[in-house]
């Protein structure tokens, strides 16, 4: 038995932060019905072409779900809503906070009539505030809370590469989730859990802020190696990239000697990581000829021999051929709408429960079965478009 098996979630959502937390939910056991628009779904459906008939992220985030095709403004259509969430454990919304007190679905609302439920709300900004009416997507996010301009090389900034702002709501609304039905397991009592885009993130931004507020600057933009320990990012060697994660004197020892420059160990000039990082790129001249003479492949197997932390850097696409993932069997496929994808098990391995692949829903596809199970007559008009 799976830990969330006879658990009802329902979700007014779209794009991906709060599609994140109940694919996380669904990986759990529980039975996730995604509420989408009878004009043709979520609109994170049609981002990319890159999965048979959705996107990338969509693919991504709905494994496991149901798809309810529902116009929220139709009479019929409040009905077939009222009835789902009076069977709901938790309800999860992203839509804007107007628009939910408009349909009557906001969590003041819903908790007046259910209040064992629990309700989770996703906004950009939050209620009150400048920002308040302001709509936020991820890469915004990341400007706003000082992400992208910690990101980049030299002056040029960069956003980070993938949808971080909305993985860190989804990861965060996921486990306040979890948490209210463990409360509730034990009170009875529901509960309203409300979260912002912004929030989410800022939440992650605190190891450099606390840099920023302690040494009276902002940490340099060091491109992929990190802004202040040193030597610590990618190589090139002579057929590839080895990236070094050298965090203390102990490692700067031994890389010295893997790239027989003992010379160096005690150097005034390097002996301390602070000394490395203020002579960054000194540092990096000399290492780089030893690096230039050696593959990847050898130079990572030496580093693994002396103990100093380092990875080969490899291409994105290269990911699902990686030998750790195939030797531990991380992937399976996934049916999507008009095809199937590769996609990795959750990554928390329990010996409580398994795991089983579940497809990615096409829009609509369970409508008559959760209006057939509602009571409803699958042919309501509950999917006309507003």
């Amino acid at each position: 038995m799976r830990p969330l098996d006879g658990v009802l979630v329902v979700s007014l959502e779209q794009a991906v932060a709060v599609p994140y937390a109940t694919r996380l939910l669904a990986d759990l056991g529980a039975r996730v019905i995604k509420v989408e628009r009878p004009d043709g779904g979520d609109f994170a459906r049609h981002y990319d072409p890159a999965c048979g008939e959705v996107s990338s992220y969509f693919a991504w985030t709905n494994v496991g779900k149901e798809s309810l095709a529902l116009d929220l403004k139709d009479p019929a259509g409040k009905a077939v809503i009222a009835d789902l969430v009076a069977r709901a454990d938790v309800v999860t919304c992203n839509l804007s906070p107007g628009a939910a007190r408009r349909l009557g679905l906001d969590a003041e609302t819903l908790r007046a009539r259910h209040p064992g439920l629990v309700v989770a709300e996703l906004s950009s900004y939050g209620e009150g505030g400048p920002y308040r009416d302001r709509k936020a997507f991820d890469a915004l996010i990341q400007s706003e809370t000082g992400l992208i301009a910690a990101t980049g090389t030299g002056p040029e900034t960069a956003r980070a590469g993938i949808s971080v702002a909305d993985i860190a709501a989804g990861v965060q609304l996921h486990a306040a989730i979890l948490a209210a039905l463990l409360r509730r397991g034990r009170t009875g009592e529901g509960a309203t859990l409300r979260l912002t885009l912004m929030e989410a993130l800022a939440e992650w931004m605190h190891q450099p802020v606390l840099y920023a507020l302690g040494m009276g600057r902002s940490p340099v933009r060091a491109g992929a190696h990190h802004p202040t320990i040193a030597p610590y990012g990618p190589f090139p060697c002579r057929d590839g990239s080895i990236h070094l994660a050298v965090q203390n004197d102990g490692q700067w020892r031994r890389l010295c000697a893997v790239v027989g420059r003992s010379d160096l160990a005690d150097h005034p000039t390097y002996r301390t990581v602070a000394d490395r990082v203020a002579h960054r790129e000194s540092l990096h001249a000399e290492l780089q000829p030893y690096f230039d003479t050696v593959s990847a492949d050898a130079l990572l197997e030496a580093l693994d021999a002396a103990d100093v932390p380092a990875a080969r850097t490899r291409d994105v696409a290269d990911l699902p051929e990686h030998p750790q993932l195939q030797a531990r069997a991380r992937w399976t496929t996934i049916p999507v709408p008009g095809g199937e994808v590769p996609m990795l098990r959750p990554p928390v391995d329990a010996d409580a429960w398994d795991w089983t692949p579940q497809p990615v829903p096409a829009p609509g596809a369970h409508t008559e079965a959760i209006l057939t199970w509602l009571g409803h007559s699958p042919h309501s008009p509950t999917q006309t478009p507003a």
